[in-house]
């Protein structure tokens, strides 16, 4: 496999981890006083998509990939990644599928980025 093709891969798998982040906004998320740093928002980042990778491959999200997907600021940390060149290559259906086996709600139309959940 190429370099470009590998490149290729690993953009796929980030891009599916963040729409499932997408998706996992809903009304019980609450915003705090105290707000996150891009430091810490790029480890959020990194730790969601190392937890999730193997859902990219049609593996179902494991306990840890459903905590991730929990627990990661979305408004923060993951909507202002979401470009649309990004959002073209994401699969909203599969990531809805995902988060709704994590047991969260997934809100109707709900905007986040470049994304709009159906």
């Amino acid at each position: 496999m190429g370099s470009s093709s590998s490149r290729r891969g690993l953009m796929k798998v980030f891009l599916v981890v963040v729409l499932m982040l997408v998706v996992v906004m809903n009304w019980e998320i609450v915003r705090k006083v105290d707000a996150v740093t891009a430091a810490e928002c790029k480890v959020e980042r990194r730790l969601l998509v190392n937890a999730c990778k193997d859902v990219v491959g049609g593996s179902p999200a494991s306990a840890y990939c459903c905590k991730r997907i929990r627990v990661t600021h979305i408004i923060e940390c993951v909507c202002p990644v979401i470009t649309p060149k990004l959002a073209a290559l994401i699969d909203v259906n599969k990531a809805v599928r995902v988060i709704q086996g994590c047991g969260k709600r997934v809100p109707r139309h709900f905007k986040c980025g470049s994304i709009t959940t159906p």
